[in-house]
């Protein structure tokens, strides 16, 4: 093995470790401790800005509107109460990791069921895209270099949480882990340290925002307008929802009882995101927490130059005070959580991609695991995608923002749907009563399931739709134009190969006809044409193109003077052309006798670095390609190895498991 392709393959264990055997898949499945950071890091990093985009939005009316934020909270938390107990109903009836796509494909049909997959994959990217521009945002308040080179940042970040989900979803949610659980325990302590102090021990805590008046941009809404601020604000804080659907999708990732564990980690989920929610939002209320779209000229007696924290920074440092290192512990930990929140999104893509490629509304490459037993290429897709948005909209949060979300409740409202009939169309042929009567209960869940998440997305797109949601739902309609035409042509292709055996090609040929072509007599030409007698044609014949008169004479005198007993045919090429004067060859023959099949035997080099690929076979590969569009012609490349080629005969195609290199150059050996 050369030391460029030792190289390369070392690099690749570094970053991905050693290859896992197919047969070890159950190995990688995920216990509920690690599942709970693969799939709520989403969920639980939007804890750490829904509240901030509540206060946000209804900031724009004045102090006096900040009144409504509990009852926000609280609306946005009896829709997660929803949402969690209608999607535990789904990964019980469809664990097969479908999801929301399953779900509606199978109830709605499959227009349905792709409307769902294209939402989804849709609001998977703006997941990552909305994460880590998050993220940014907010260690860019503290680093002024990140804050000055965000999308940079941002691509860096997108491009090790793929390359850490290349490894394996296992190894990821290790990663995962520390951070995530590291984010409920710091907020969990500010939240009952906080109350503590207000409740219990009647001290005063204050922001240091709550001096601040805020400058209302509209000051004197009333009726309808301020019902819509309101609503703005409801789904703004719905962003807390998101995630929710990750597990649905994800169930195969979990350890036996698949369904039951995904249930209880749902269930997890749900419970500390509500808790934190309102917990954020009450506390925040309590000590006078406010924060605004532009600090220097909505806020009111703030110092000249001041720095706005965002809310959960402006909770802590209010709540810890007096201890500094708690305060720095939150801020972390919740840069970290923000930042690894697209984990979710490259757990849950990868997955429905693989399952929309298996029904073939996807490229087929997307169902096909890598060495660590990953959707490698959906990674590395949702990736790209994710770091095109990011550049696009410039890292900005506010951009982004506004196209976050609508997909996801399309799937929910979708998705709940399906699950109302899924129970109807069981409940039709059941007739044990304790069974009828949990599926009523069932359908009933799912029922106001549907009433709520619809009524969401209504207010979602109502609100955000000339924000920017716009975009979103163009997004969502070309996918599903796309997918409708890539399974469009899977099918016509399978169509096509499940011919009727009476067709005409089912017909055997009456004879073979075999055609070695050749440019001079050496050794590569010389083995095309033992290769080509060793077939027994009825028919074998050379032949060569005329584009220099010298070299033809000299190949056809050597010809005669060889023991070579197959006809050598010269072709004429005016125009000095190679591929056009042997098609029109092989046409002939092939017009000539239509029941025969001719058989196109081509020498080729087989070389050892890329530059000498360029210095050969170019003539080759043009006459293959053409090659391959005429019916009735079989092409066959007879390989000649040169001596660069002898670098790569000992190179293995991968490092299998129990290989082992002592250094770059020296023999390898098992262990």
């Amino acid at each position: 093995m050369s030391t460029v392709s030792k190289v390369s393959v070392a690099t690749k264990r570094l970053l991905l470790g050693r290859p896992f055997r197919s047969d070890t898949l159950g190995h990688t499945l995920l216990p509920k401790r690690i599942a709970l950071p693969v799939f709520a890091s989403d969920a639980m990093s939007s804890v750490a800005y829904a509240p901030q985009e509540i206060f946000l939005v209804l900031s724009v009316a004045g102090i006096s509107a900040l009144a409504f934020t509990p009852w926000v909270a609280i609306a946005v938390a009896v829709v997660m109460i929803v949402v969690v107990a209608s999607y535990r109903q789904n990964v019980h009836a469809y664990p097969s990791g479908g999801g929301d796509y399953e779900v509606a494909t199978v109830n709605l049909g499959p227009n349905a069921g792709l409307t769902v997959g294209s939402a989804l994959l849709v609001d998977y990217v703006l997941t990552v895209a909305v994460s880590v521009t998050s993220a940014a945002e907010n260690i860019g308040s503290a680093i002024p270099f990140v804050g000055e080179h965000k999308v940079w940042f941002c691509v860096g970040a997108i491009i090790l949480l793929a390359a850490v989900n290349l490894r394996g979803i296992k190894e990821s949610g290790a990663f995962l882990a520390i951070p995530t659980y590291g984010f409920i325990i710091g907020v969990l302590g500010m939240l009952i340290w906080g109350f503590t102090e207000i409740f219990v021990l009647g001290q005063d805590i204050h922001s240091e925002t709550a001096a601040f008046g805020i400058a209302a941009e509209q000051d004197d809404l009333t009726g309808l307008a301020l019902i819509f601020l309101v609503a703005r604000s409801f789904s703004s804080g719905c962003a807390a929802l998101t995630g929710v659907e990750a597990i649905s999708n994800g169930v195969p990732a979990f350890r036996k009882p698949k369904s039951r564990n995904a249930a209880t980690t749902l269930l997890l989920l749900g419970a500390f995101s509500i808790t934190l929610l309102l917990g954020i939002v009450l506390l925040a209320e309590k000590i006078g927490a406010k924060y605004v779209m532009n600090p220097a000229q909505d806020l009111i007696g703030a110092p000249e130059g001041y720095q706005q924290k965002a809310m959960i920074a402006q909770l802590a440092h209010a709540v810890f005070d007096s201890f500094p290192p708690a305060f720095f512990f939150v801020a972390t930990v919740t840069a970290l959580i923000l930042l690894l929140a697209a984990n979710t999104a490259f757990n849950g893509f990868p997955v429905l991609g693989s399952v929309l490629a298996q029904d073939r509304y996807l490229p087929r490459q997307l169902h096909t695991r890598g060495d660590r037993l990953a959707f490698s290429n959906g990674i590395l897709f949702l990736a790209i995608a994710a770091i095109i948005f990011v550049v696009a909209f410039g890292a900005q949060v506010t951009s982004l923002i506004q196209l976050y979300i609508v997909g996801v409740f399309v799937s929910f409202t979708l998705s709940q749907t399906g699950m109302v009939r899924h129970w109807t169309r069981l409940l039709r042929t059941e007739t044990d009563p304790s069974a009828r009567r949990r599926m009523k209960q069932s359908r009933m869940v799912n029922s106001v399931g549907l009433v709520m998440t619809a009524t969401v997305l209504v207010v979602v797109l109502l609100t955000k739709f000339t924000e920017g949601a716009y975009i979103a739902v163009i997004a969502m309609i070309a996918l599903f134009v796309i997918m409708k035409l890539i399974h469009h042509h899977y099918a016509s292709v399978q169509r096509e190969l499940d011919r009727a055996e009476n067709d005409d090609e089912a017909v055997l040929p009456s004879r073979t006809h075999s055609i070695v072509l050749v440019s001079s007599l050496h050794m590569a030409s010389k083995r095309a044409l033992r290769y080509a007698r060793a077939t027994r044609p009825d028919v074998l014949e050379a032949i060569t193109v005329n584009v220099d008169d010298r070299d033809t004479r000299k190949l056809v005198s050597e010809w005669e003077a060889s023991d070579i007993t197959v006809p050598l045919k010269v072709i004429a090429s005016p125009y000095r052309e190679i591929t056009g004067p042997v098609i029109e060859y092989v046409r002939r023959v092939r017009r000539e006798s239509p029941r025969d099949v001719v058989t196109v035997f081509i020498p080729e080099y087989v070389v050892g670095h890329w530059w000498e690929q360029i210095l050969h076979n170019q003539s080759a590969l043009r006459l293959k390609g053409r090659l391959l569009f005429e019916p009735g012609v079989m092409v066959t490349s007879v390989p000649w190895q040169l001596t660069s080629s002898d670098r790569r005969k000992e190179e293995p195609a991968y490092w299998a498991p129990g290989e082992t290199r002592r250094a770059l150059g020296e023999p390898e050996r098992r262990t």
